[in-house]
């Protein structure tokens, strides 16, 4: 019988794997994020563990677990909360769960462009302030999508669903940038590839899908935000610190950029001062993937990563240190 320790409270779905398939299964118990004194007393001893991104997976934890520890399966699609380079080094297989996270995040990325273009979360407000009196013709004017250029930075699995949907659904023009070019995805939503600084200048709105990575931290800065359409609208649920969010606050001071709405953040949960008071943001508390559905899936996959890699079998999804170079 393996032991592991999962780090938080998740959907049941993969614990009761874990349990029937013979392990001892230690959830822990505390309401929140552990401190890393609480994360360190629990892993000693474990087989397996099963963390999510507000937990550093580091050396410390790798070699206070023991040399029994075989297997890292993150409840993220997202690994930058692990050093992945250790954990090879010790011969721990790290897991993540693409995929099966891919068309809520896409749909969530959706959803902050449409209440950004529309208004949505400020309209929303008024009416409970018991402000609205009667119908204007100039109350809350937002924006069409269609017809409208959206630009893509990063165009990996949810990049494409959010082209997919927003090129059949609002006949949105697609350009994108990405260290690679999709040729066939090119031809399919009649995309155009572009570098950074000129999508930036092209894009209505601007969504970003980028791994975080040493060469995506702020990414997007004070001098990306110059080159930015004063019209447009940014979207981030990838990672916060691609974005560099107190450059991002003035850029809305300013006018710079007309909107923002963002899933993630800079130094979660705390947001940069000044952005909860900005009108022009909608801004939700890291939940693009909170779907039962969704949710439910990566409980399961994580589980499975863990069955399959203390069974001596490959990992389903495993995190292979050569993408952190070439992202």
């Amino acid at each position: 019988m393996a032991k592991i320790f999962v780090t938080r409270q998740i959907p049941t779905q993969g614990i009761d794997l874990l349990k029937n398939a013979g392990h001892e299964v230690v959830v822990s118990s505390k309401d929140g994020v552990l401190t890393r004194e609480e994360l360190l007393a629990q892993v000693k001893g474990v087989d397996a563990i099963l963390p999510l991104l507000t937990d550093k997976m580091d050396s410390e934890v790798m070699d206070l677990a023991g040399k029994q520890l075989k297997v890292i399966a993150n409840y993220a699609v997202g690994y930058d909360n692990i050093d992945v380079k250790s954990a090879t080094e010790r011969n721990i297989i790290v897991t993540n769960t693409p995929n099966v996270l891919t068309e809520s995040v896409a749909e969530h990325a959706i959803a902050l462009i449409l209440s950004l273009a529309h208004r949505i979360v400020e309209a929303d407000q008024f009416m409970r302030d018991g402000k609205y009196v009667g119908w204007e013709p100039m109350l809350f004017l937002g924006n069409d999508l269609v017809g409208k250029t959206l630009g893509l930075v990063g165009f990996g699995r949810i990049g494409a669903e959010v082209a997919k949907r927003l090129y059949d659904g609002f006949n949105m023009k697609i350009v994108y940038y990405d260290t690679r070019r999709n040729e066939d995805l090119e031809k399919q939503f009649n995309m155009q590839f572009m570098e950074l600084n000129d999508l930036l200048k092209t894009a209505d709105f601007v969504s970003v899908h980028v791994p975080l990575l040493p060469t995506t931290k702020h990414l997007l800065g004070a001098e990306q935000f110059k080159l930015m359409k004063k019209t447009a609208y940014l979207i981030n649920t990838s990672r916060g610190p691609v974005i560099d969010e107190t450059a991002l606050v003035e850029a809305l001071k300013n006018k710079t950029i007309r909107g923002v709405g963002l899933d993630v953040y800079e130094a979660e949960p705390k947001m940069a001062e000044g952005l909860a008071e900005l009108p022009n943001t909608v801004l939700t508390p890291h939940t693009a993937s909170a779907t039962e559905e969704t949710r439910g899936a990566m409980s399961e996959l994580a589980a499975k990563n863990i069955i399959a890699v203390l069974g001596g079998q490959p990992a389903i999804t495993q995190v292979v240190l050569k993408y952190l170079i070439n992202p």
